[in-house]
C-alpha cells in the first residue's frame, strides 16, 4: 500500500480558532489502492474487523518540532504493533485537529471519544472509530506528550 492512495480529510476544526461552539473533529481516510491488503489489515485474527480499542493513532514528526514539519499519521494495530495505514500530513494541521479534540473533551462531558475516524475503501464506508489517543513523536522517535492527546488517568 502506497501514501499516496491514501486522502484524508478532516471535519469540525475550524471552531478553534474562531472560538465557535465546539464539535466533534472528524477524520476521514479514503483508500483508493488494492483494499485487499487493507482489510486484512483492519482485522483480526478472530475474523472481526478491529475496533477501536484494538488502534492506535500517532503523527510523526519528519523534521524537528518548530519547523514547517511535515509529518506521517499512522494507524497502527495495537495488538501487534503492526501498521494499518500511513499517509503524510502537514504536521501543523494535525496539531490542530488535536487541540480541536483536547477542546472538544473538555467542552463536552461525554464518555465517549474526543475524535472520530472513518476509513473508506474506494469511497465505500469500511470502518468509524471514536477514539480518546492521539499519539504525537517527534522526529527521533520521542513522545511528545504536551502535544499528543493522552486521557487523563492512563499512563504510556
Amino acid at each position: 500500500m502506497r501514501r499516496e492512495h491514501f486522502t484524508l480529510d478532516v471535519s469540525n476544526v475550524d471552531w478553534v480558532e474562531t472560538d465557535a461552539e465546539p464539535s466533534k473533529p472528524s477524520v476521514s481516510i479514503d483508500f483508493t489502492g488494492p483494499s485487499t491488503m487493507l482489510r486484512e489489515r483492519l482485522t483480526g485474527l478472530d475474523g472481526d474487523i478491529l475496533d477501536a480499542s484494538e488502534t492506535d493513532v500517532a503523527l510523526r514528526l519528519q523534521e524537528p518540532f518548530g519547523t514547517d514539519a511535515p509529518g506521517v499519521v499512522s494507524v497502527t494495530n495495537r495488538v501487534t504493533g503492526e501498521f494499518i495505514l500511513e499517509l503524510n500530513e502537514d504536521a501543523e494541521d494535525v496539531l490542530l485537529f488535536i487541540r480541536a479534540a483536547r477542546g472538544y473533551g473538555e467542552a463536552t462531558d461525554e464518555d465517549g471519544g474526543r475524535y472520530e475516524v472513518t476509513i473508506s475503501l474506494e469511497g465505500d464506508h469500511f470502518v468509524t472509530y471514536d477514539k480518546r489517543t492521539f499519539l504525537v513523536y517527534d522526529d527521533e522517535g520521542s513522545l511528545l506528550r504536551q502535544h499528543s492527546l493522552i486521557p487523563s488517568g492512563v499512563e504510556l
